[in-house]
C-alpha cells in the first residue's frame, strides 16, 4: 500500500500545526515553510496524477482497516487531476498573497491556507461518503478564517452569511447521510455503488429522498441557482488571494456530484433517473443567465468576477445535467479553464483595487494605476477566457459543451442561453474593462488640462513617476494565464485525457473492484483485473485469501 495517496492530505495538515506551533510569531519562516510545502504538493500530485494517466486507481487503507469497514482514499484519474490544478493553483495564490502582503494583515494566514488545503485535498480523496462531509467541513472552517482574514464590517458580515448558508448545506449533508446509512448500512461509496444497485424499486422512496438532499447540498457548494446567494458577497469581499483560490471551491461540488451520481446513482439506476438531466439542466441554464446579467449590471469589479463564478457554474453545470461520456469529458476540460480563469481574474481585481484609493473595485473613473498597461493586457486576455471568446480555452470549452448537448431534448434551449448569456457576458466585461483602464487615460488628461477636476482617486495629484506594480503578484497571474494558454494549445490531448476519464467514471467495476476486493493492491484495469505492484497475484486471487464469512460480510447484507 502506497503512502503517497494519502500525502496529499497529511502533508498541508502538519505544515499547518508546524506553522502554527513553531513559527506563529516569524512571517519569513512561515512563507517558507509554507511555500516549499505547497511545491512538494505540486511534486507529490504530479506524481500520483502520471500514476492514474494510465486508468490505474489505487487506494489507501487507514489504520489499514479494508474497506466497507475501514476508510479509504482512492486516486483515479479524476481525483488527481483535481489534485494537482489545486496544487498549482495554491501555488500562484500564494505567491500573489506574499507578493501583495496579505498574509502579513492578519493572524495565521498560512496556517489557515494550509488547513484549507488538507480540506480541499481530502474532499478529492476520499473513498467515503460521511469522510466526505467530514473534509466540508474542515474547508468552511478554515474557509471563513480565510474570509475574514485582516477583519473590516463588510468582510465580516459576508463571511457570517457564507457560514450561515453552508451550515445549512452541512445540515442538509448529515439528514442525507442517515438516510443512506438507514437504507443500506454502508457509506462506503464504493459499497453504496453495490447496495443501491439491490435496492427494490418499490422500496426506494429513502434513498430518492438522499439522492435529492445530496444535489442539493452540492449545488450549495458550488454556488448552483437557486442555492447561490451566498457567493456573490461572499467572494467579492474576501482578500484577493483568498477569493482566487475560493476558485476551487465551487469545484469541489461539482466535483462531487460528477462523483456520486456516477458511482452511486449511475445513469442507468432507477431509483435515481431523471434527477439530473430532468431537473438539473433548467436551474444550470437560469443559474447562467443570472450571472451573467450580474455580470452586466455590477457596479464594482470584484461583484462583477463573483457574479462571472456564478455564470461559469452554471455553464459548467450544463455540462453535468447531460449526464453522457461527451457532457462529462466537456465539464471536466471547462473546470480547468474556468479555475484558472477565475482566479487570474480575482488577482487582477486585488491589485487594481489596492491602487485606486477610495475608488477601490468600483466601476467609475479614476487616475491610472501603476502598471496600468500590464494590468490591461491580464485582464483582457483573462475577460477572453472567461467570456468564451476565441481564441482560448474558453471558447473550446463553450464548443465541447454545445456539442455535447446535441443528444439533449433541451438543445435549443442550451443553445440558445449560452450563446445569448455570452454576448451579455461580452458586453459587461468590455464595459468594466473601459471605464478601469481607457477611461483612467481621459482622467488623466482632464486632470493634465484642468488641475481642479476631481478625482476619485484620495491622491489626485499628477505621478510623473508612477510606483511599479509588485514583482510576484505579476509573476503570479501571469502564471495563471500561461496555463490558459496551455490550456488550449494542448487542448487535443488534454480533451483525450478527459474523455478517457468520463468513459472511466462510466464503468465504475475497477474502482469498486480496487476498494472492496484488495488490501491496499493496485489494480490496472483494462477487460479485467490486472497484477498487484509486484506482479505476483491478481486482485481476484488476492482477495479469495479471505475466509467465506469475510467475503460475505465485505461483499454486503
Amino acid at each position: 500500500m502506497s503512502h503517497w495517496t494519502v500525502a496529499p492530505v497529511v502533508l498541508p495538515a502538519m505544515l499547518a500545526a508546524f506553522i502554527l506551533l513553531a513559527t506563529r510569531f516569524h512571517a519569513p519562516m512561515q512563507r517558507v515553510f509554507s511555500v516549499a510545502g505547497t511545491v512538494a504538493l505540486i511534486a507529490i500530485a504530479v506524481g500520483l496524477f502520471v500514476q492514474a494517466s494510465g486508468g490505474d486507481v489505487s487506494i489507501y487503507q487507514l489504520g489499514d482497516w479494508q474497506a466497507p469497514f475501514g476508510i479509504v482514499l482512492v486516486a483515479d484519474r479524476l481525483s488527481t487531476m483535481m489534485v494537482l490544478l489545486t496544487a498549482v493553483l495554491a501555488f500562484f495564490v500564494l505567491l500573489h498573497a506574499i507578493g501583495t502582503g496579505w498574509d502579513t494583515r492578519g493572524r495565521h494566514f498560512h496556517a489557515l491556507f494550509q488547513f484549507q488545503l488538507m480540506g480541499i485535498m481530502g474532499a478529492f480523496l476520499t473513498g467515503d461518503v460521511f469522510n466526505l462531509f467530514v473534509f466540508f467541513e474542515v474547508l468552511l472552517i478554515a474557509s471563513y478564517g480565510l474570509m475574514i482574514h485582516s477583519g473590516g464590517t463588510q468582510r465580516t458580515h459576508a463571511g457570517t452569511q457564507y457560514v450561515l448558508y453552508n451550515l445549512l448545506g452541512s445540515t442538509l449533508f448529515l439528514f442525507a447521510l442517515g438516510l443512506i446509512y438507514a437504507e443500506t448500512g454502508t457509506l462506503n461509496m464504493a459499497d453504496l455503488a453495490q447496495r443501491v444497485q439491490a435496492i427494490d424499486p418499490s422500496q426506494s422512496s429513502g434513498i430518492r429522498t438522499a439522492a435529492v438532499l445530496l444535489v442539493i447540498v452540492f449545488a450549495i457548494k458550488a454556488g448552483i441557482a437557486p442555492v447561490h446567494f451566498w457567493l456573490p458577497a461572499s467572494y467579492a469581499n474576501a482578500p484577493g488571494p483568498v477569493a482566487a483560490l475560493f476558485a476551487i471551491m465551487t469545484k469541489v461540488g461539482a466535483y462531487a456530484i460528477i462523483r456520486i451520481y456516477t458511482l452511486v446513482f449511475g445513469p442507468d439506476l432507477g431509483v435515481a433517473q431523471g434527477l439530473l438531466d430532468t431537473w438539473l439542466m433548467p436551474l444550470a441554464l437560469i443559474g447562467l443567465a443570472v450571472g451573467m446579467i450580474g455580470v452586466l449590471g455590477a457596479v464594482r469589479l470584484d461583484r462583477m468576477v463573483a457574479f462571472a463564478v456564478i455564470g461559469s457554474m452554471g455553464m459548467l453545470t450544463v455540462a453535468m445535467s447531460l449526464f453522457t461520456e461527451t457532457g462529462i469529458a466537456a465539464a471536466l476540460y471547462y473546470v480547468v479553464h474556468s479555475t484558472l480563469a477565475t482566479a487570474a481574474l480575482f488577482l487582477i481585481v486585488d491589485l487594481v483595487a489596492e491602487h485606486r484609493g477610495r475608488t477601490g473595485a468600483e466601476l467609475r473613473r479614476a487616475k491610472p494605476i501603476p502598471g496600468a498597461n500590464i494590468l490591461a493586457a491580464f485582464f483582457f486576455a483573462s475577460a477572453i477566457a472567461m467570456t468564451g471568446l476565441p481564441p482560448l480555452s474558453g471558447f473550446l470549452g463553450k464548443l465541447l459543451i454545445l456539442d455535447a448537448a446535441f443528444g439533449s431534448p433541451q438543445v435549443v434551449w442550451a443553445w440558445a442561453v449560452i450563446l445569448s448569456t455570452s454576448l451579455v457576458a461580452v458586453v459587461g466585461f468590455s464595459r468594466a474593462g473601459s471605464t478601469v483602464f481607457w477611461k483612467a487615460r481621459e482622467a488623466a488628461q482632464d486632470l493634465e488640462d484642468d488641475p481642479g477636476t476631481e478625482m476619485d482617486n484620495v491622491d489626485s495629484k499628477p505621478e510623473a513617476h508612477p510606483e511599479r506594480q509588485p514583482v510576484l503578484p505579476l509573476v503570479a497571474i501571469g502564471g495563471l494565464i500561461a496555463l490558459i494558454v496551455a490550456h488550449t494549445v494542448l487542448a487535443g490531448p488534454i480533451n483525450r485525457f478527459m474523455a478517457a476519464t468520463s468513459a472511466q467514471l462510466f464503468a465504475p467495476e475497477p474502482y469498486i473492484t480496487t476498494v472492496l476486493e484488495t488490501e491496499g493492491k493496485k489494480i490496472s484495469y483494462d477487460g479485467g483485473h490486472g497484477s498487484d505492484d509486484h506482479g505476483t497475484e491478481s486482485a481476484g486471487e488476492h482477495g479469495s485469501e479471505m475466509t467465506p464469512g469475510a467475503e460475505e460480510e465485505a461483499g454486503g447484507h
